[in-house]
């Protein structure tokens, strides 16, 4: 599951000799980040709608988890890392399931219970949980502390984080209290119906992907440039989080 540090960085010698792919990459990676960042709320027409809500509207609430979750770059980056290396169908339920569980847990008490956590801080938290994610792909874990972190475990405490980060985003809305936990339930649901979907995607790429030779040979700089992708988020959060 993991490849060693040992042969990290020939690894990157060897794929740093073609400039142009790595120069391309990094130019998408950082262009994307760049205007989504602040685009990761919520779009006005559901902002309109949110705020005017008054009972159930289970249907309208799933359709805008769905939505949610397949933009949401930062727990998609994060799932990424978890399933890279995973192999076997069961593996992957497995992992998944404990990062639903996790967030479904926060999301319902964040906002049932209307737990406030600062949302620059939650999403610099999901920052670092990429991070972590591309770090521990690489073997850095026992590489560098000889030892390596019971995975299930982190996965299911930044499934708990993500589920605050999403919390956070619906807190910014006055929900009328009327219906409330029947349409959390949509939206967590939606949450997952839109997981599936992306992670869907996502697998069947990474699959095809690994019949490549090239899979192997760009593992190290896609972990890495995981990492990369962690810390700029990271710096997003932080910033805002000091100049608001």
């Amino acid at each position: 599951m993991h490849i060693k540090l040992d042969k990290w960085f020939s690894q990157l010698l060897t794929v740093f000799r073609n400039r142009k792919t790595v120069t391309l990459v990094l130019l998408a990676l950082f262009s994307f980040l760049g205007t989504q960042v602040y685009a990761h709320g919520v779009d006005e027409n559901t902002q309109t709608f949110l705020s005017g809500n008054s009972g159930v509207a289970f249907i309208p609430f799933l359709y805008i988890g769905a939505k949610h979750m397949i933009t949401g770059y930062d727990h998609l980056l994060f799932l990424v890392g978890v399933i890279f290396f995973l192999y076997r169908t069961k593996e992957i339920l497995l992992y998944v399931s404990y990062f639903t569980i996790g967030h479904s847990i926060t999301l319902l008490l964040g906002v049932m219970a209307d737990i406030a956590i600062n949302a620059y801080l939650i999403d610099a938290i999901i920052a670092l949980s990429i991070v972590y994610k591309g770090f521990d792909n690489l073997g850095g874990f026992k590489r560098f502390f000889g030892k390596q972190p019971n995975t299930k475990a982190a996965v299911l405490i930044f499934g708990l984080f993500h589920g605050f980060g999403l919390a956070s985003k619906l807190q910014e809305f006055k929900f009328d209290r009327e219906g409330l936990f029947t349409n959390l339930i949509g939206f967590n649901i939606g949450v997952e119906i839109g997981q599936f979907m992306a992670l869907a995607l996502v697998l069947l790429l990474i699959v095809t992907w690994r019949r490549q030779s090239s899979f192997r040979r760009f593992a190290t700089l896609t972990n890495t440039l995981l990492m990369a992708a962690g810390f700029l988020l990271l710096g997003f959060q932080l910033t805002g989080y000091f100049t608001s």
